[in-house]
């Protein structure tokens, strides 16, 4: 009885996926927003079943994706998969938010690598021509812009600063690829969470922004892939790539934890919540400076425990 319940719910799960696919394949506007719900039938059937019987989940549903769909949807049933198999086994061991929410992001950072290496494999699509084609027309869109303004020295120096940005992007794609990841994971998640509260009554969520921590490690991470960037500045071999890919994804995370510290000292404090709002608002307007400032907050904060500093002596 047990096992005909699982084959139902496998049944249903991957036939909802496959109606989410094919509205994603033929109405491009309406998919693009449900591309995060991709991964919820891989999310509700693991967190019911386990890794495992999630896992013949997927493989059905890469049958069925081939058989009904086209093989360029391979990688994101790929994607939605892995990502999805891992929300769900966090959710299925009853794993904190924070901790299913970590758990999502290695699986939805492998289901993005797959992706990669497939449509590099089978497809002979490469990523990194791509990208750095689109980023010269973007370039040379901005170069004729700029060039409409005038030709002043100033110009020309802002159109280099750019250009040299535009080069390097290509050496981040790791990091990119690591905050793509986190992102579909946290969204998906809260979505799920939202589904399965309403499906099954139960009562997920993610505890406040405040409570949002990182261990002391991640500061060393940080530190010793600041110091191997300088180390391997001139060398621009695979150890400086790695070094800078670590350096931008912890330093994200430590931008993160100077957020969090701000929702939390206006919490101990009583004052508005309108302070952190004011400040994402001046990090996006003014990044350069603000996130700065905010990543020196959140080294602050893990380093010298603020936190505990701030709370209330029973």
């Amino acid at each position: 009885m047990n096992d005909t319940r699982k084959i139902t719910e496998g049944a249903l799960m991957t036939g909802a996926y496959l109606l989410l696919l094919l509205i994603i394949l033929f109405t491009p506007i309406v998919g693009s927003f449900l591309i995060f719900v991709l991964p919820i039938p891989f999310i509700f059937y693991s967190y019911r079943h386990g890794f495992k019987v999630g896992m013949l989940m997927m493989v059905a549903a890469i049958v069925f994706t081939l058989v009904f769909a086209t093989v360029f949807s391979l990688p994101a049933t790929l994607m939605a998969g892995i990502g999805g198999l891992f929300v769900g086994e966090a959710m299925h061991k009853k794993r904190s938010a924070y901790e299913t929410w970590a758990s999502g992001s290695l699986g939805f950072i492998i289901g993005l690598v797959s992706v990669f290496l497939i449509t590099q494999l089978l497809f002979g699509m490469n990523w990194m021509d791509e990208i750095q084609t689109a980023l010269d027309e973007s370039f040379s869109m901005a170069e004729n812009m700029m060039g409409a303004f005038g030709s002043s020295e100033e110009v020309q120096q802002q159109l280099t600063g750019m250009e040299e940005q535009i080069r390097a992007l290509p050496d981040y794609l790791p990091s990119i690829l690591a905050i793509m990841g986190i992102l579909i994971a946290f969204i998906s998640q809260w979505v799920s969470y939202k589904v399965i509260n309403r499906v099954e009554g139960k009562k997920f969520y993610f505890p406040s922004f405040r409570h949002y921590n990182l261990p002391v490690s991640v500061l060393w991470y940080y530190f010793f892939a600041l110091i191997f960037s300088y180390v391997f500045a001139e060398s621009n071999n695979i150890w400086y790539l790695a070094a800078i890919n670590v350096y931008t994804l912890t330093g994200v995370f430590l931008v993160l934890q100077g957020f969090a510290f701000l929702f939390y000292y206006v919490h101990i404090k009583g004052q508005s919540k309108a302070l952190p709002i004011v400040v994402i608002a001046g990090s996006l307007l003014f990044p350069t400076i603000v996130m700065y400032l905010i990543r020196i907050l959140g080294i602050i904060d893990i380093g010298f425990s603020l936190r505990q500093r701030l709370e209330p002596k029973k």
